[in-house]
């Protein structure tokens, strides 16, 4: 494919005057929904790994892996204020609202990256702190900075921010990276194409007014639908690759055959579908699939942690280690 370069000036009109901030601005400003993924699939990641962290320790970890992606999000924020201002589903934010000034986001930003990795570091290990500076380093300059403007790939490689939290969780008890944690990250970063570019599909008004250079504005609707086809069946086999390994089992096997099925299925729906029946029904597909998405990754990473809870019962492990071939890599 041919990535498009769209150059968006920064600050192309002036920002809201700065008012004055409430708490609920700067939690805002953090992107708490998409910390809650992070969170979840970070803590996913320390419970299912061998071996344990002290209590103390593991909350420790858990909240600076969550400041650190809030340090993600801040930085974010500010970088995008320009065109967070233009596009509808972004214009209430904190900056363009006028309620925190971008220098002060960017303040925040910096501090919270400082303190999270630093105390990571403390609480667990280098690695996990290296590679939770490497992941804000990647949401903030190589995605925000320079892929979301650049190519219709963005979301694509972008993608890789939002996979690390877990291979975090995993290697701050390990203190090390392995089968397991590529595989979760890889359930993350295949998911992330076709989750966002189904939102993209009833939501291009914006990504166009803001000249974003999404593939629904690069190549169209339809190229975007084949797309979220070929990204959703290609993760089907890292979905059900790690039912085999040791975070695997017959309950999460059971559960990623049905779901993968349930998006393959979705991902065909839409495209199959073309841009008047589409609007026809305001995108009530495309709207579906989407929030099929969220529930997909949630439910599936609550297997991971569900196989977990059940190999403390002996039978049950037994049982399920019959499924854990891959284990030997």
């Amino acid at each position: 494919m041919t990535d498009v370069r769209v150059d968006v000036p920064k600050a192309a009109a002036p920002l809201a005057e700065t008012g004055e901030a409430q708490f609920g601005d700067y939690v805002a400003l953090l992107k708490p929904r998409v910390m809650s993924l992070v969170v979840f699939t970070a803590l996913v990641g320390l419970l299912v790994a061998p071996g344990a962290l002290h209590p103390i320790e593991a909350l420790a970890a858990i909240i600076f892996i969550a400041l650190g992606a809030g340090a993600s999000g801040a930085l974010n924020m500010w970088w995008d204020a320009d065109i967070d201002r233009i596009m509808k589903r972004t214009s209430r934010r904190p900056i363009p609202a006028g309620k925190i000034a971008p220098s002060e986001a960017m303040a925040l930003g910096f501090a919270l990256s400082g303190i999270s990795v630093i105390m990571l570091w403390l609480a667990t290990n280098a690695l996990a702190a290296a590679l939770l500076a490497f992941t804000i380093f990647f949401y903030a300059v190589i995605y925000s900075m320079w892929l979301k403007r650049a190519t219709p790939q963005n979301i694509v490689i972008g993608g890789a921010a939002g996979a690390f939290p877990p291979m975090i969780g995993w290697v701050a008890v390990t203190g090390h990276v392995s089968l397991e944690a590529c595989l979760m990250f890889m359930l993350i970063f295949m998911w992330t194409p076709p989750h966002f570019w189904a939102l993209a599909l009833f939501m291009k008004s914006d990504y166009h007014k803001a000249n974003v250079p999404m593939l629904t504005v690069t190549h169209g609707r339809k190229a975007t639908r084949a797309h979220i086809l070929v990204y959703t069946i290609a993760l089907v086999p890292f979905a059900l690759a790690a039912g085999f390994t040791s975070i695997g089992g017959p309950v999460y096997l059971t559960l990623a055959l049905g779901l993968n099925l349930m998006f393959v299925q979705g991902a065909v729906a839409i495209w199959r579908r073309d841009e008047a029946r589409a609007e026809a029904d305001s995108y009530a597909t495309e709207k579906r699939v989407f929030r099929f998405s969220l529930a997909y990754l949630f439910v599936l990473f609550g297997a991971i942690l569900a196989e977990r809870v059940l190999a403390l019962i002996p039978a049950y492990a037994q049982f399920a280690a019959q499924f854990h071939i891959l284990e030997v890599f």
